[in-house]
């Protein structure tokens, strides 16, 4: 109870927090293209996708950090505990000193990642502060990470999401008073050191231990544990950054910067969706990895099977909604000079189902720390997702590029992924993830079927047909879902914890 209590927190101080910034996201990126425009909307998501790439010095040690503190927390091992936080504090202090200076190393070559130079002043300066704003983050974050990993993550979502909110409140004012886009980055490196030093008082605080020295030794065991894990992220760190960072800087280089703004538009709504819906599994990730050092493999695999019933719920219907509403939302938010092709937008609604379904494999794997046995998956998928990419952009572009990270993901991650996770983590059949997964899949489509079907009849490309086609797309998925799994083990589970949150509620008022 104790960990369903804390996952249930984790997700509602989330939720929340989305809710709460997510429009205010939206309404600063219509300030921010209305007041600087397109070009420095392109700069602005290939720097962001340059210094994710430097995050890469990181070399994976922050899921590291979190999975070996779940024994001795759950044990409660202070002096342990104590050990482990100095290590990662001398750690985190190089990652960020690195980063701050391997970025400043970068700005003479900048060019080299731009096809058409952009009508943008002091590119180097905005570089630099990019570069600040990440090293930043780095120099508070293993107070940050024994937070998580106490299953506390609700308190660190509090402040990201209150300085979040905060900054582009702060951004938009000036933007209008000084339409600087020098004083929109001060800002946000301002913002971020002060959420990280509001986290840092709140870890000091609640454990005070971090303020003692300790005399505490690392076993020997423990050490070799960390940087096997650590070794193992590398790899995997790699991958994401891959994925995620070098799709924009490949659309900068063979297509034109100028289309990377374009294509951050609809990035920031799937990362708005990914940011409200994957709160779920950021919430768990804690409580999953006690329950794997208190646990037996066929409880975590039984726990697995509810999760992933959950995850096919809430990215299946989203993947749906995200196909049938996209280019009206964007049409209406930001203008019709920044749609995509409809055919794009289908390959990004089927790249956000597949990196969705992962998510519950993804979470058991970070919780149970398997790290290790698929630490050469990343290499081999960025190689394909690169070389595609390359070659499929010029002749397709944007589109071409979003392909090619769908079918790195389905030779690779769908294959490996679910492999290790079965073997080492469950010692289950994986036949059974895959006619599951399969099942799932088809669902989605006839779901998607019918609500393509009820929508083709709605007339007109307004706020009102948008908000016919959000009716539509609420009410069909959902429905359909609900007649074949009204009756499962899975279903009856997650509504007894929601009629249980419901019967709390109303004794506590």
């Amino acid at each position: 109870m104790s960990r369903t209590k804390n996952s249930l927190k984790n997700i509602s101080v989330a939720i929340v927090g989305e809710i709460v910034a997510v429009p205010v996201g939206f309404i600063a990126r219509i300030i921010f293209i209305r007041i600087l425009g397109a070009e420095y909307l392109g700069v602005n998501g290939l720097f962001t996708s340059i210094l994710t790439m430097l995050s890469l010095v990181e070399l994976g040690i922050g899921p590291a950090i979190i999975y070996s503190l779940y024994k001795p927390l759950a044990e409660k091992d202070t002096p342990k505990v104590k050990a482990l936080m100095q290590l990662y504090k001398k750690a985190y202090f190089l990652i960020g000193t690195l980063v701050l200076l391997l970025g400043v190393l970068l700005i003479p070559f900048l060019n080299l990642f731009v096809m058409d130079t952009p009508n943008v002043q002091n590119l180097d300066l905005i570089f630099f502060l990019f570069v600040l704003n990440s090293a930043v983050s780095y120099f508070f974050a293993y107070k940050r990470n024994l937070i998580v990993a106490d299953q506390q993550r609700y308190i660190v979502t509090f402040y990201r999401f209150g300085f979040f909110s905060l900054v582009n409140v702060l951004q938009i004012l000036f933007l209008y008073l000084t339409r600087s886009y020098i004083d929109f980055l001060l800002l946000r490196i301002l913002c971020t050191l002060m959420e990280n030093l509001f986290v840092a008082r709140s870890a000091d605080k609640r454990y005070p231990f971090l303020k003692e020295k300790t005399s505490e030794k690392l076993d020997r065991t423990t050490i070799q544990e960390i940087k096997k894990n650590t070794a193992a992220m590398v790899t995997q760190k790699i991958g994401e950054i891959v994925i995620n960072a070098t799709d924009n800087i490949v659309i900068s280089i063979k297509v034109g910067t100028v289309w990377v703004g374009l294509y951050s538009n609809y990035l920031l709504v799937i990362s708005a969706l990914n940011g409200i819906l994957g709160q779920f599994f950021t919430a768990i990730t804690a409580s999953v990895g006690n329950l794997g050092v208190t646990e037996s493999k066929e409880r975590l695999l039984e726990v697995f099977g509810k999760i992933q019933f959950a995850t096919f719920w809430i990215f299946g219907y989203s993947s749906i909604s995200l196909y049938f509403l996209f280019n009206p939302f964007v049409r209406l938010w930001v203008g019709e000079d920044y749609l995509l092709a409809i055919d794009t937008v289908l390959l990004l609604a089927i790249l956000y189902y597949i990196q969705g379904m992962r998510r519950a494999v993804l979470t058991f794997r970070e919780a149970l720390g398997l790290y290790w046995y698929d630490r050469h998956k990343p290499i081999i998928q960025s190689l394909v997702n690169v070389l595609l990419s390359l070659a499929w952009a010029p002749a397709y572009g944007i589109a071409g590029v979003i392909f090619a990270t769908i079918v790195s993901l389905i030779a690779v991650c769908f294959v490996v992924e679910p492999y290790f996770l079965y073997k080492i983590g469950f010692a289950a059949p994986l036949w059974t993830y895959y006619t599951g997964y399969a099942r799932y899949t088809v669902i989605t489509l006839a779901a998607g079927y019918l609500t393509g079907a009820v929508i083709a009849q709605i007339d007109g490309v307004g706020l009102a047909a948008l908000a016919a086609s959000f009716a539509v797309c609420l009410v069909v998925p959902n429905l359909v879902f609900w007649l074949l799994f009204h009756r499962t083990q899975e279903f009856r589970y997650f509504k007894g914890v929601l009629v249980g949150l419901v019967h709390r509620k109303r004794r506590q008022d």
